[in-house]
């Protein structure tokens, strides 16, 4: 098929590389997104994420004529829905006692429900946000078929999950492999025909609910594996020994590959997606069920191992470094930082925050602190919560001239311990059981 007009549903972390690369490439894009700010903001020709190369990608679509934003649909070829997929708010399941969260696929039938009037015939629509299985065939479907119009034959139904790590998100759009799943097969080869105008990895075509699985599956194997890794932390706490020690050791075995704990997983998608398996299929999901539950408790472990460190936290004054949910990123969503703040916080703490990437980020309930020097100066400890690049490279000798602070918890192994004790700093390391200088 050829395209010559596309419109992108969501202009957020996907949604906008996604239309930008469409428009480098020749396409006519409309970009479409219900907030009136990032739509004039768009329209100035400025940016409202930050991702490495994106406002240069971006530039480069504004100044060709290809791309223009918009609060509403118009006609086009091919319809990409890239909106959020976030957890009910309050609402859970339960199964056998067991609670578990739940998808809001509001945004996601609302942007369907937003094509209706548009849909004509030989169209194609794509769905990109990370869904339960079946979404496509039993919500998105019958949404689209209210303009009369049948899905695999009239018009083209498919869904094809983005596959990019933030920071490398307009790289991989272009490199990874892409998998489109179509309601029938000649809706997946209209989607390949899609992405072929700019993918250049492999594009592995099959139907709409493997597709489905298989984002929900990548996503979930990470999560589990992060699970144990996070459970051998706190066990190495409690037996005496430095997980960061032990791991390498480990896997040095030829068959095994531990990964790294941390403060606890975040983001729009490893911290999400395996909850879509348990919401779909509870009763078979104890495994994927109980890592979460690992993971979410994380936090809660850092905040455990800052009190045994620091004895009462009630008025201590805690400089917390990082709040993305990854390094040298600016998205906050779902971050495990934000949860270890805000338990601090309940335990009497006062803590002031330190995040490079997004300094005027309005967290409900946290103060951010303009500059470094700002959130260390008067603190009582420090602790490292997220491995951005400029935390890592700090001088602890020239810290130590800047606050009275001599108490570091690393969480995420950031800092060499020997240099910042000879600093002066008593260093804490989240799963380390050895005593510390």
């Amino acid at each position: 098929m050829k395209y010559n007009k596309i419109c992108v549903i969501g202009l957020g972390y996907i949604g906008l590389p996604t239309a930008s690369t469409f428009a480098m490439n020749g396409i006519d894009v409309i970009g479409v997104d219900i907030s009136p700010a990032i739509i004039d903001t768009l329209n100035r020709g400025e940016i409202h994420i930050h991702e490495p190369g994106l406002r240069e990608a971006f530039n480069k679509a504004l100044q060709s004529g290809k791309f223009k934003a918009a609060l509403k649909p118009e006609e086009a070829d091919a319809f990409i829905i890239a909106v959020p997929t976030p957890f009910k708010d309050n609402e859970t399941g339960n199964y056998n006692g067991a609670t578990y969260k739940l998808a809001d696929m509001r945004a996601v039938s609302s942007a369907a429900e937003s094509i209706v009037p548009y849909l004509r015939k030989g169209n194609i629509v794509i769905l990109e946000s990370t869904s339960p299985p079946r979404t496509t065939f039993d919500l998105v479907a019958p949404i689209l078929e209210k303009s009369n119009l049948k899905a695999g034959t009239d018009f083209h139904l498919c869904y094809s999950p983005e596959r990019v790590l933030p920071g490398q998100i307009l790289r991989e759009l272009i490199e990874n492999s892409r998998v489109i799943g179509g309601v029938t097969p000649e809706s997946a080869q209209a989607g390949a025909d899609l992405y072929s105008i700019f993918v250049k990895g492999q594009i592995i075509q099959t139907d709409a609910t493997t597709a489905e699985m298989v984002k929900l599956m990548e996503n979930t194997h990470r999560d589990v594996n992060i699970a144990i890794a996070n459970e051998f932390s706190r066990l190495a706490d409690k037996f005496g020994v430095d997980i960061w020690e032990a791991i390498p050791i480990a896997n040095l075995h030829p068959r095994i590959k531990i990964l790294n704990p941390g403060p606890g997983v975040g983001g729009h998608c490893i911290s999400v997606d395996p909850w879509f398996f348990v919401e779909a299929a509870p009763e078979l999901t104890p495994l994927i069920y109980h890592s979460r539950q690992v993971n979410d408790a994380q936090p809660k472990f850092v905040v455990d191992v800052a009190k045994r460190t620091l004895g009462s936290l009630k008025g201590k004054k805690i400089a917390a470094l990082g709040l993305a949910y990854k390094p040298d990123v600016d998205d906050l969503r779902e971050s495990p930082a934000v949860e270890v703040v805000h338990f601090l916080q309940k335990e009497g703490a006062q803590v002031l925050a330190c995040e490079p990437f997004k300094p005027d980020a309005n967290m409900s309930g946290i103060t951010i602190a303009p500059t470094f020097d700002d959130a260390i100066r008067d603190a009582d400890a420090i602790i490292f919560l997220v491995k951005h690049t400029e935390f890592t490279e700090l001088a602890p000798e020239e810290v130590a001239k800047k606050t009275k602070a001599r108490i570091a918890i690393d969480t995420v192994n950031g800092w060499s311990s020997s240099l910042w004790q000879k600093a002066g700093f008593r260093v804490v390391k989240l799963g380390s059981g050895k005593p510390s200088a």
